[in-house]
């Protein structure tokens, strides 16, 4: 009961901090002192409390969680070691602030000295990651008129880059706020020429500049991903996902269907400085349902794309679902790995795919190398070919309705999966599911929808959220932990170096357990639908967990030894 009144002692006091923080921040603003542990300072004098070139180009996450997957390869994989398999069960949440923003919270929080960024619709939080206070708050009406996933106000989380946070907008506005105080430095509408598009993701910093891309795959816009400066928010490069006439891959969009033939690049991708080449997961086609007005492949949707961040200039591709007709976006997280696979030193990427196959690539070239079937649901496609390419079975919408597995939620999305250097096992959620497709042929309409038709679940009712621990070398699964619960949580993964894998489960619980055989170690009942992924950081040396679950965000640590 003592860590129950603790937990609750600490929600009630940061709920009213931030009602007074708002009236505060407004007219003043604040630097927070955290002492020594909390923050450091520039050459010039300022105070610096935001993320420095070399933290984002390390890859050992420690007392810092600096960007969206913690570091460019986007393993989600923390070094920290204070949290073990033999002390987990002695976690206790030591905080819990809640917001009043619109939309559920999927946002995953970045950390630096001390001070946790996160959003939550069209607002941004600056708290003491050690006590869970506010420290600032930038607050903007949510927009009317959105359709689609941008009509739920989600919002994904911030970058930083010195002392400026960066963060998108529901109708796709890029701003700059000053890290220090909350207060906006500029504000740039970087997709206002169709009103369906809007922006669910996290920007990305790769050097100098900021990359942004936008929802609305399913809505008949035209994907593409935007690179700003960061200073000046000047745009620099913009590179479209869908091909415009003349240009390769342009044979499937007829007429002016390229400008509405999504694609969206709505979740952030990974970089590799080395390669100086960064990956980036697009969605599906639009319309949906409907492969009638877009035949062909249907370049470059449901793809990885590897660009060159400096001019925007596409370097390879590889399409996980040509001619997509089922909603399988392949914007899920390409895990950055370097490892021995098949004799030799290879850079990897490994990608849990939507369409039900766990992909590895060779990122220096795109060259394909394994894909390997998941979920036992799954007749889309007979199997994949030596090029990577989907065998496809006879299974499409029709106007009466198909079956076809996995379902319109993918066998997994978005959330994030992570690899662990400590047991080198790539671990992800998984959904046992099929839905019921539908065709009706429909114009596009700007404000409405664009996926001709629809789709409705299962009649069976069947559905199971699975745990996995995959071997990218062996191509078999280490271990496999079923979830109850209702099956649609959205929460994500992150591993330790001590061997833990963190992840959400579908009946509200956040749960820790042994990377080596799945064995549960800890859980805890946030009492809420959890759809974001957990992250790690340190303060003063002691190590911290935190996760968003409904309209709150969490942070646990070892309970004091007595």
């Amino acid at each position: 009961m003592k860590g129950i009144d603790r937990m609750m002692s600490n929600r009630t006091r940061a709920i009213v901090l931030c009602a007074c923080a708002v009236a505060f921040y407004a007219s003043a603003p604040y630097v927070p002192n955290l002492g020594a542990a909390g923050r450091s300072n520039d050459p010039s004098g300022d105070t610096v409390v935001g993320v420095q070139p070399a933290q984002l180009l390390s890859q050992t996450i420690t007392d810092n969680w600096p960007s969206y997957n913690g570091d460019y390869t986007g393993r989600r994989f923390s070094s920290l070691t204070q949290i073990t398999p033999q002390n987990a069960g002695h976690l206790q949440a030591q905080w819990v602030f809640h917001t009043k923003t619109p939309g559920v919270l999927e946002a995953t929080p970045v950390v630096v000295n001390g001070i946790m960024y996160f959003t939550g619709s069209n607002d941004a939080f600056a708290l003491n990651a050690q006590t869970g206070e506010v420290l600032w708050h930038y607050s903007r009406t949510v927009s009317k008129g959105l359709i689609d996933d941008a009509s739920g106000h989600i919002n994904r989380g911030v970058a930083l880059l010195g002392n400026r946070l960066y963060m998108e907008t529901d109708n796709a506005h890029l701003l700059c706020l000053d890290a220090r105080s909350g207060n906006l430095m500029w504000d740039i509408a970087y997709a206002d020429w169709n009103k369906n598009y809007g922006a669910t993701g996290a920007p990305l910093i790769v050097k100098d500049k900021v990359l942004v891309a936008t929802s609305g795959g399913d809505d008949g816009v035209r994907g593409f991903l935007a690179a700003f400066d960061a200073t000046t928010g000047k745009l620099a490069w913009r590179l479209w996902t869908i091909p415009a006439p003349g240009e390769f891959g342009s044979s499937s969009w007829p007429g002016d269907t390229y400008l509405h033939g999504g694609g969206t690049a709505w979740m952030p991708g990974t970089y590799d400085p080395e390669l100086n080449t960064l990956y980036w997961g697009t969605g599906n086609a639009s319309p949906d349902y409907d492969g009638s007005v877009r035949p062909g492949d249907d370049l470059y949707t449901s793809s990885l794309l590897a660009i060159d961040p400096d001019t925007g200039k596409l370097k390879w591709y590889f399409q996980f679902t040509p001619h997509d007709l089922y909603d399988y976006d392949g914007v899920e997280t390409p895990v950055l790995v370097n490892m021995e696979y098949q004799g030799k030193p290879r850079k990897l990427i490994v990608e849990a795919n939507r369409n039900g196959y766990v992909y590895v690539l060779d990122r220096t070239n795109g060259k394909f190398l394994s894909a390997t079937q998941f979920v036992k649901n799954l007749n889309w496609a007979k199997g994949i070919d030596a090029n990577g390419r989907p065998v496809v079975a006879d299974v499409q919408p029709t106007a009466d309705g198909t079956l076809i597995c996995p379902g319109v939620e993918g066998a997994t999305n978005w959330y994030s999966p992570s690899y662990s250097e400590a047991t080198h096992l790539f671990y992800f959620l998984t959904l046992e599911s099929c839905s019921v497709y539908f065709r009706k042929p429909a114009p596009f309409e700007e404000g409405k929808e664009y996926y001709s038709t629809g789709t409705k679940r299962d009649p069976s009712g069947k559905s199971l959220k699975v745990l996995l621990a995959f071997d990218p070398q062996t191509r078999t699964f280490a271990w496999s932990y079923p979830q109850a619960g209702d099956a649609h949580g959205y929460g994500g993964v992150m591993t330790t170096a001590t061997g833990l894998v963190f992840f959400a489960d579908s009946q509200g619980f956040f749960e820790a357990a042994d990377g080596k055989t799945g064995k549960s170690l800890w859980h805890f009942n946030t009492g809420q639908s959890l759809h974001a992924s957990p992250m790690s950081y340190a303060v003063r040396g002691n190590q911290y967990v935190a996760i968003a679950s409904g309209s709150d965000l969490f942070s646990f640590a070892l309970a004091p030894s007595n």
